[in-house]
């Protein structure tokens, strides 16, 4: 198959080693941890030392299941065990994902880092081949699986520490239909449920956008957040709708953050607050080298180029004063405010989208065109050598459906903070 190009400052999952983490419920040892790769794998009990051989029905030449896999987590044995205040964590702390997209979370997540503990992913999933060739930059090839959820035996995965999901937004997502729980995309939090149910991990990390709570008079997001706290052995759930801008992020984003921990554990999560950075669109946009990868520029037509030059920064297509010959002609009244919209050169970007027809790719504020991807990734915060499979408009789909990884750097290393000094209720995190 096709060579992928490696990037060593991440934070990468090892190659598989002869040691294993006991599977759920078995913290003592003795069943050995399965391993599914493609070919034959070998997997050493902690306990037993028992040698298995196994084989999966994975093809080694694309990336999907033929039947329901056997993912699991390989890990070297633990030379230091867990001390008494981490109350039976070990490190690193074992994620899973579902609907894992071009890697926003996971690269966040790897380098998360308090007082020398971190995440390493077992396994991710998702259905799009060119986001799960893309996220193999921080997830070993062996642990990335292509997969309908639908068709995914929760039963097969690997025990894990915590699950990951940004369950799809289409259906609650401030443009278009807004179908809520019962549209066809908006129905796919069950899975993360579902998980939960079958995996018991002692927490989980849940992201949506921030129109989620908007829908159905914050009847659908209420329903959500009681299957959250009564999945499996109960969760307590805390929520957050974060405003990336003021996390140093150098976008106007804002979306619903969900962590819960298992309630036997005792513990609640404290989300982590702003920490008063501010990073502007041009300091963000900033020497971005030439030769970067997915740097293509649009080709825009003159019209277009023409319009642009009588939109002041911060205007958009609506809002800015030109002739008539080159407003747009709208089927109905509606105005929307991102079309043709250019950047504020001092402020944070507007929301980076992952599609929309023309006039909605963010444009410069100086220059008359539309960003690139590379330029979009840049206000996502992911970095120039992270580089992005598929087509343009996959690139395009991959980085606006993302959480920017330096936001979800700070709420992995909010919750590093969390098992390490163990908050009982009531507590609060500075």
């Amino acid at each position: 198959g096709r060579q992928r190009r490696r990037h060593t400052h991440y934070a990468r999952p090892p190659a598989p080693q002869t040691g294993s983490r006991p599977a759920a419920g078995d913290r003592g040892g003795g069943a050995p941890v399965r391993f599914g790769s493609g070919r034959e794998c070998r997997v050493l009990s902690q306990a037993g030392a028992n040698l298995t051989t196994m084989k999966h029905s994975i093809g080694t030449d694309q990336m999907r299941l033929d039947e329901p896999a056997c993912l699991a987590v390989s890990r070297e044995v633990l030379t230091k065990a867990a001390d008494d205040d981490a109350r039976g964590w070990v490190n690193p702390v074992v994620l899973g994902e579902l609907f894992c997209g071009a890697g926003g979370m996971a690269l966040g997540a790897s380098m998360a880092n308090f007082e020398g503990w971190r995440f390493e992913h077992a396994w991710v999933t998702d259905i799009d081949r060119d986001s799960c060739q893309t996220i193999e930059q921080v997830v070993d090839s062996r642990r990335v699986y292509r997969q309908d959820i639908k068709q995914i035996n929760f039963h097969d995965l690997a025990s894990i520490d915590g699950l990951v999901f940004g369950f799809p937004c289409n259906d609650f997502s401030m443009v278009g239909k807004r179908r809520g729980i019962e549209g066809f995309y908006g129905g796919l939090y069950r899975f993360g449920v579902s998980a939960l149910e079958t995996l018991s991990p002692k927490f989980f990390v849940a992201e949506n956008v921030s129109g989620l709570s908007s829908i159905n008079k914050k009847a659908d997001f209420n329903y959500i957040i009681k299957e959250l706290e009564t999945a499996g052995l109960g969760y307590n759930v805390t929520k957050h709708l974060y405003r990336f801008e003021n996390y140093g992020i150098p976008q106007k984003r804002h979306r619903y953050i969900i962590v819960g921990f298992r309630a036997d554990l005792d513990i609640s999560f404290a989300h982590p607050q702003p920490n008063g950075k501010t990073k502007t669109a041009k300091l963000a946009l900033a020497d971005i080298p030439i030769n970067c990868s997915n740097n293509e520029r649009t080709v825009q037509s003159e019209r277009v180029i023409e319009r642009l030059t009588y939109i002041k920064p911060g205007e958009n297509a609506f809002t800015a004063n030109m002739p008539e010959r080159l407003r747009l002609n709208m089927r109905s009244n509606a105005t929307i405010s991102q079309i043709y919209r250019r950047l504020l050169p001092d402020e944070p970007s507007y929301t980076v989208t992952g599609s929309g027809g023309g006039g909605t790719h963010l444009y410069h504020w100086d220059e008359p065109r539309a960003l690139t991807n590379r330029e979009r990734a840049r206000l996502q915060t992911f970095p120039d050598d992270y580089i992005f499979d598929g087509g343009k408009e996959s690139v395009r789909r991959q980085i606006g459906m993302a959480v920017p990884p330096e936001g979800s750097r700070i709420v992995f290393e909010s919750i590093l903070k969390t098992i390490i000094n163990q908050p009982r209720q009531g507590d609060t995190i500075c």
